[in-house]
């Protein structure tokens, strides 16, 4: 199972998300404004990444006027300034790759906390192309494997029939890896095979992965956690690979 994939299984079963659901709302809202201004459209069914986007936030409990209002944001309907999405690079102790996402309205103020943060930890930040060039644009699919009475092999062939590029399994989650551009596709053909899927998101994949020294992955792993703490930071991919043991170590 790939790092970005397990680093997503930590943050669930640490609760995060609920502990800090006022910060959970927050990036939603970015989320769905970052989506209303690269398709162009408030409207979800013309507008993919912004279906994705309310889909996950109703998913999350949040309110509907505060979804109104990400999307109004994004059509510059509100006093609010403007957004915009913004990579940072960066590497974390033992070499590890960082790209980060954020959504900014002052790239100033941005900037210094994400660097401050990255060097705090003991990594250096990173020239833009720095690490980019390491991870592919992909859609990535959650299945919630739980109370399925179908054989696995079967469930792998389902989803490489509706379009999979890869397939891993841990424990009751299935991630699904396609072409971005596919997502919507592959998404709605394992709905109509009856699988339930509870996530569906553009990741940034990296092409290999690095397996650190206990030491560097569990600070790496404390850095990334650090960086998705930053009100701007919307999410954190790295090209880190942890063991099973070095993960339970660290929850």
């Amino acid at each position: 199972m790939s790092g970005h994939s397990k680093w997503h299984t930590i943050r669930r079963a640490k609760g995060v998300a609920d502990q800090r659901r006022g910060q959970l709302f927050t990036k939603l809202a970015r989320d769905i404004t970052l989506a209303v201004k690269e398709g162009g459209s408030g409207d979800p069914e013309m507008n993919f990444r912004l279906r994705l986007a309310v889909d996950k936030a109703k998913s999350n409990n949040m309110p509907n006027d505060s979804i109104q209002r990400a999307i109004d944001r994004g059509l510059g309907k509100s006093n609010e300034a403007a957004l915009e999405e913004v990579y940072y690079e960066g590497y974390a102790p033992g070499g590890i790759a960082l790209l980060i996402e954020t959504a900014t309205d002052n790239r100033n103020r941005t900037n210094s906390d994400v660097r401050a943060t990255i060097n705090k930890a003991g990594g250096s930040p990173g020239e833009p192309g720095s690490v980019g060039w390491m991870f592919d644009l992909k859609g990535l699919i959650t299945v919630d494997l739980t109370g399925l009475n179908r054989d696995l092999d079967e469930v792998q062939l389902v989803a490489i029939d509706a379009g999979a590029e890869d397939v891993e399994i841990d424990g009751n989650e299935m991630q699904i890896y396609c072409e971005w551009t596919q997502l919507n596709a592959v998404r709605q053909s394992l709905v109509g095979a009856g699988l339930r899927v509870v996530d569906a998101e553009k990741t940034m994949r990296p092409k290999t992965l690095i397996t650190p020294d206990e030491k560097d992955a569990l600070a790496a792993m404390r850095l990334i956690e650090k960086l998705e703490d930053l009100d701007d930071v919307q999410k954190v991919y790295s090209n880190l690979d942890i063991t099973d043991e070095v993960a339970a170590k660290f929850q």
